[in-house]
């Protein structure tokens, strides 16, 4: 199963995962586009044929377990576990501490992939790998649908993402969407801050 970047564009856009606006990211920024990936997960068929993807890079590695961040990366976990027939968990906030709540456990020597829907900063991800790795477990690398970075990682684990895009950030003071009188900013994400 092959898919290139322009089948994962024109598939996101389809979906009208890209939205276009005047958006307050979780970190401060303002953007005037955002990726609402909630809007492709809605559909099984497509969360299946993503799972699918995001799994192709750990096929032969022997995973245990995949481990995404709430609230984006559950469905993204969940599918790209069923692909590689392993257990999926998700992370979450606690107290502003991301942990493993409702019973999820990872052991010492456990082999995990983190995946994602979206990285801009890698924050998440960061604070995911964080608990895998103070759980003992092994972290075999990290996946996401789309890297907003543009190219590159952010991490110190192999990285593979279906799509990279470079959306244009601004500080509050220097964003032109505000300058130009635009409706004060949005913040469409999870998590409220």
């Amino acid at each position: 199963m092959t898919t290139d970047k322009n089948d994962w564009l024109d598939l996101l856009q389809k979906r009208h995962v890209l939205q276009e606006g005047h958006f307050l990211l979780t970190s401060g920024r303002h953007s005037g586009q955002y990726l609402q990936c909630a809007r492709l997960f809605q559909h099984p068929e497509d969360a299946e044929r993503v799972g699918r993807a995001l799994a192709v890079p750990f096929w032969d590695m022997g995973v245990d377990a995949v481990v995404g961040p709430a609230v984006g990366g559950i469905i993204a976990a969940h599918e790209a576990a069923r692909a590689l027939g392993c257990r999926a968990v998700f992370a979450e906030r606690e107290n502003g501490q991301m942990t493993l709540r409702r019973g999820f456990q990872l052991e010492q020597g456990e082999r995990v992939v983190v995946v994602e829907d979206v990285v801009t900063t890698g924050g998440s991800v960061k604070e995911v790998l964080r608990v895998v790795e103070s759980n003992g477990a092994d972290v075999l690398g990290i996946a996401s649908v789309v890297n907003r970075t543009g190219e590159g990682t952010p991490f110190q684990y192999p990285y593979h993402a279906l799509l990279s895009l470079h959306i244009e950030t601004y500080e509050p003071d220097t964003c032109p969407l505000c300058r130009a009188g635009a409706r004060p900013p949005i913040k469409p994400g999870s998590r409220r801050q």
